[in-house]
């Protein structure tokens, strides 16, 4: 398997967030890419390859363009205001609110466009996610020309990010770019299978009124667990989209049984789509050491879950999401990719 390597990653470096309303050092950091990679090398997994340069234009197939054109420039306009350190949002447009005109003034821009106060913007933000994005596309291109699968390793990671907001360290969503891109390329349906711990809100926000990308996610269970306001399972899609959005949340404390329960629910309901490839949003804070999730994964059952992925017999490329400051993130996203290679 290929990996395509962001190697500007490192560009966005926050030092800090808030987290549950206290200033804690910051959980996405870029030793977790810098883990991953050392494993990825570590295992002989395969070539690492650097990104080629992509056309905006694929970005705003999947993301509003007054929101990308505020993402670019936002830190610049942070520094031009006299703005030091990291960018934080901190006043929201919530319900009963406007959201349709876009403010002025720049704390208001950075509340319309943001779902949290623990991703900010730092000097780097944009040139690291939107590599990202030329990540996720190379490997696109990869499996046009007939690759059975490719990594993304690539940070901050994406699933969190909707049309036209960031959040959960989230400001392109690598995933959700790389299934419009296979569509675009002549994949008739595209599924994409989120096995992060936290509920990929944003991909779901992208393509909850389509029949043609099918959305399904494991996740730790929205009435307690971060993003907290979407990721239940009557949430289904929307007009044509109804009933291609399948969320399988379940509580913390979760076991493994229990979750590749879930999982072999999952690819059923993927296998019965029968897609023409499949984007895997590959987060591993499932596992039992992450310091903000809590499903009790091991090591070992890393390995088992890439094997059940690759069963499906799917072109399939796997986007780095989740897992935060445990050096465990290497040995477990290798666990899964060779599980894959294996099969």
């Amino acid at each position: 398997m290929k990996t395509i390597y962001n190697a500007v990653h490192a560009a966005h470096r926050a030092e800090y967030e808030f987290f549950r309303g206290e200033k804690v050092p910051a959980f996405e950091k870029p030793e977790r890419a810098d883990w991953v990679h050392a494993a990825v090398q570590r295992a002989g997994l395969g070539e690492v390859l650097s990104p080629r340069a992509h056309d905006e234009a694929a970005i705003l197939r999947v993301h509003a363009e007054p929101y990308v054109r505020f993402l670019r420039g936002a830190y610049d306009e942070f520094l031009a205001l006299g703005g030091q350190g990291s960018a934080f949002p901190a006043v929201w447009a919530i319900r009963g609110m406007r959201s349709d005109v876009e403010p002025k003034n720049f704390a208001a821009r950075m509340g319309l466009y943001s779902f949290d106060s623990g991703s900010p913007l730092t000097a780097g933000t944009w040139q690291a996610t939107r590599t990202g994005a030329d990540c996720a596309l190379t490997a696109v291109d990869l499996l046009n020309a007939g690759e059975r699968s490719a990594f993304v390793l690539t940070r901050p990671p994406g699933h969190h990010a909707g049309r036209d907001f960031f959040g959960g360290y989230c400001f392109l969503n690598h995933a959700a770019i790389a299934a419009q891109a296979l569509r675009d390329a002549g994949c008739a349906r595209v599924a994409i299978l989120d096995v992060d711990y936290h509920h990929g809100n944003g991909t779901q926000d992208i393509f909850y009124d389509r029949a043609d990308v099918l959305f399904v996610s494991i996740h730790g269970d929205p009435l307690t667990e971060y993003p907290f306001f979407l990721g239940h399972a009557d949430e289904t899609g929307r007009g044509a989209g109804l009933g291609f959005n399948c969320n399988l949340p379940l509580p913390a404390g979760t076991t493994a049984d229990a979750w590749f329960a879930a999982l072999d629910q999952a690819l059923a309901r993927i296998a019965a789509f029968k897609p023409d490839a499949l984007v895997v949003s590959l987060g591993v804070d499932t596992f039992e050491g992450d310091p903000i999730s809590h499903f009790k994964l091991k090591t070992a059952d890393y390995p088992r879950m890439g094997e059940r992925i690759a069963a499906l017999g799917l072109p399939t490329l796997c986007a780095m999401e989740g897992g935060y400051a445990v050096a465990e993130i290497g040995d477990n996203v290798v666990g899964v990719l060779t599980g894959f290679a294996a099969r």
